[in-house]
């Protein structure tokens, strides 16, 4: 059923937008005259309730992918009937998924380019865009080949992300060492920084032993991206050896009881690697409470 949704909206997102662009200075209909309908035969019915089931969620998926309103239903309808009549026209088709393209266009692909070059000395601008999408469908090798240009914006975006890395890991470098003087703070030989915020008195957790915890996990900017205080339970339990290395040297230090400020430098996190919202080179901050040692 859905797919057959999905394939009614391609054809009606293109038919729906071409009709609006020669009448955008008519205000659009409220209301659909529709032609009195007869229900004579079991086949009728189930054919009519059958039109009306397709249409269940297509009101918010109308809104969402397309920013269409209810308002504007009227269009739509005339839209999806205007397709019915083109529906196995090869030039129709083709329309459509022009109107379609251009609208995953700028809703997603064009946006996320953006700001892949976001605080570089270049950025990305909608009509130069647009230009080379539609040279590069109609084969225009004036200035590049598509493989050519392909290759270069690779290349260029590479760049941008190995310059960004690079600042915001000399940043992350800069606030451990300004983070090592603080009071009460102390440094491992791995680099692991610690402050003992709650002092325990219970055993230390060998590497393989399973404990429970609570914990905020934030950037040095002070971002918190995760928390198990902000769930429920609130606590986390897990082997000490099955988490990032930072982790499990923090762990293995604090007897029972303890509650720890924990600075874990890239190395002894993700590194280069991306981790959800936590970008390459982060610095991860902890707050850990270690409530017990699970048998």
């Amino acid at each position: 059923m859905r797919k057959i949704i999905m394939l009614t909206l391609v054809i009606l997102a293109g038919v729906t937008l071409h009709t609006q662009a020669k009448d955008k200075n008519k205000k659009p209909n409220t209301a659909v005259q529709q032609p009195t309908v007869k229900l004579v035969s079991p086949s009728d019915t189930i054919s009519y309730i059958a039109g009306m089931a397709a249409t269940d969620g297509l009101l918010p998926y109308l809104q969402q992918g397309f920013g269409v309103d209810a308002e504007h239903m009227a269009d739509v309808i005339r839209g999806f009937e205007e397709a019915q009549t083109h529906i196995d026209d090869p030039a129709f088709k083709a329309y459509a998924a022009g109107m379609q393209i251009a609208n995953k266009v700028n809703s997603s692909i064009l946006p996320n380019m953006k700001q892949a070059f976001e605080g570089s000395a270049d950025s990305i601008r909608q009509a130069m865009f647009i230009k080379g999408f539609i040279a590069a469908l109609q084969n225009d090798t004036t200035f590049f080949a598509q493989s050519e240009a392909s290759k270069l914006y690779r290349q260029r975006a590479e760049q941008v992300v190995e310059t960004r890395n690079a600042a915001y890991k000399k940043e992350n470098e800069d606030w451990l060492k300004a983070n090592a003087k603080k009071e009460g703070m102390q440094t491992t030989p791995s680099g692991l920084q610690y402050k003992v915020l709650v002092a325990g008195n219970g055993p230390k957790p060998k590497a393989t032993d399973k404990v429970k915890v609570k914990y905020e996990g934030r950037m040095i900017d002070g971002t918190v991206f995760d928390s198990s205080y902000k769930r429920d339970p609130q606590t986390n339990s897990f082997r000490c050896n099955e988490v990032i290395k930072g982790w499990t040297e923090a762990l293995t230090m604090m007897p029972v009881g303890s509650k720890w400020e924990i600075c874990i430098p890239q190395e002894l996190a993700y590194g280069a690697r991306q981790a959800g919202q936590i970008k390459p080179y982060s610095t991860l901050v902890f707050t850990v409470e270690l409530l017990e040692i699970e048998k």
